[in-house]
């Protein structure tokens, strides 16, 4: 009788320590059951979603002749003069932006800001959950700053600017002899300031609210104020992930701010330093 009670014993206690075990074991592995392996899966299809737009691609190069203009003549330059398609994103840039921030500044903070994401973008259940629902402000940011900004520009460059670089609404007639009587004003200008001393002062103000107006929301986050959702990102990313992150969103959005403050109030600069740089 008492063997018999420490054999029952005995195996409720193996019993219970495998239980113990596999609860462990699943805790620290909770999401092994909704995993997949890289191979084959996701490279299976990968490799032929790259084939197949191989194959397209090749075949429509070789179906579709692409148009090539007359040969290079110094004696005639074309009106208006554009760049090949991929670059007129940054010639239309040029517009908005004096030419050293449009054509070395804010393309530096593209590839700058393409190689801290990595590092500054980060998940806290790990590497491979993608889905908008956990990545919604990365998902977003990158949708709106490529298709919005980047795909805009070169639509705009491509069929609604012609001969001077003036804008033309699709279908118009791009009429080569148009003139357009445009008075573009600095904002300071616009907002009153008459001397250089207050353009410059003013020019700084609203450069310092266009670049880093999220600065003052830092102190407001760290006390637990605001919405709850900025609450809970500013802690996910920590103070110096969340400066980097809004400091290139701000120069991000800088870009359509121009965009319709020189459509609305033909606004040229916002902060004119004379010959040194204009923003």
């Amino acid at each position: 009788m008492a063997e018999a009670t420490k054999e029952a014993a005995g195996a409720a206690i193996a019993a219970a320590a495998q239980r113990d075990g596999k609860k462990a074991k699943e805790a620290k592995e909770p999401a092994l059951a909704n995993r997949i392996h890289t191979w084959p899966y996701l490279v299976r299809i990968e490799f032929l979603a790259g084939l197949i737009v191989m194959i397209v691609m090749t075949v429509w190069s070789i179906t579709i002749d692409a148009p090539l203009e007359q040969p290079a003549d110094p004696n005639k330059t074309p009106n208006p003069s554009k760049a090949p398609w991929y670059f007129l994103g940054l010639q239309e840039m040029l517009v908005y932006f004096d030419p050293w921030m449009a054509g070395v500044v804010l393309p530096s903070l593209i590839i700058v800001g393409l190689i801290v994401i990595p590092y500054i973008d980060t998940n806290p259940r790990g590497n491979g959950y993608y889905t908008f629902r956990e990545r919604k402000f990365a998902i977003t940011t990158f949708l709106f700053g490529f298709l919005v900004l980047w795909i805009l520009l070169i639509f705009l460059g491509t069929f609604m600017r012609g001969p001077g670089w003036y804008f033309f609404w699709p279908g118009q007639f791009w009429d080569p002899h148009k003139t357009v009587a445009l008075t573009n004003v600095n904002l300071p200008y616009l907002l009153g300031a008459r001397t250089d001393g207050a353009q410059f002062v003013i020019g700084a103000i609203a450069t310092a609210i266009l670049f880093g107006w999220f600065v003052p929301l830092i102190p407001l986050f760290k006390k637990g104020k605001g919405p709850r959702w900025a609450i809970d990102f500013f802690q996910q990313m920590g103070t110096v992930r969340f400066v980097i992150t809004m400091a290139l969103f701000a120069t991000m959005m800088s870009l359509p701010i121009k965009m319709l403050l020189r459509w609305t109030l033909n606004v040229k600069y916002i902060w004119v330093c004379g010959s040194y740089f204009n923003i």
